[in-house]
């Protein structure tokens, strides 16, 4: 049976994903302050190595650790509501990228499994 990156659509689609789940994240204004000094484009590269790792895909994956990516965000106010903001930016890519119902559930479960990470708890 198919991986979950398999599922989705494989690297093309994930790193089409990646870069539309960006688009809304920038113009969102529950989180987009939280990328105001971000270099995007070595955040939307280290994204797609991460999540497509995360997915099932090929590890080529060299960034931080969780906790240790999102502790500066942690400090700068970083809570469940953006949390939750992000899995439903990332619902909605992936909807309209026409991915399964049970995938996209999916790809929330992995995101909530991590929160506590993401959150430094």
């Amino acid at each position: 049976m198919a991986n979950l990156f398999e599922r989705l659509g494989g690297e093309a689609a994930v790193n089409q994903a990646v870069e539309n789940f960006y688009r809304k994240v920038l113009t969102d204004d529950r989180i987009s302050h939280f990328f105001s000094d971000v270099d995007m484009d070595r955040q939307i590269a280290k994204q797609k190595g991460f999540l497509t790792m995360v997915f099932g895909g090929p590890n080529n994956y060299t960034g931080k650790d969780l906790r240790e990516g999102h502790r500066h965000l942690v400090a700068k106010g970083l809570n469940d509501g953006h949390v939750d903001a992000v899995i439903e930016l990332l619902g909605e890519t992936l909807k309209e990228l026409r991915a399964a119902e049970e995938d996209i559930k999916e790809v929330a479960a992995i995101a909530e499994s991590v929160r506590d990470d993401v959150l430094n708890r």
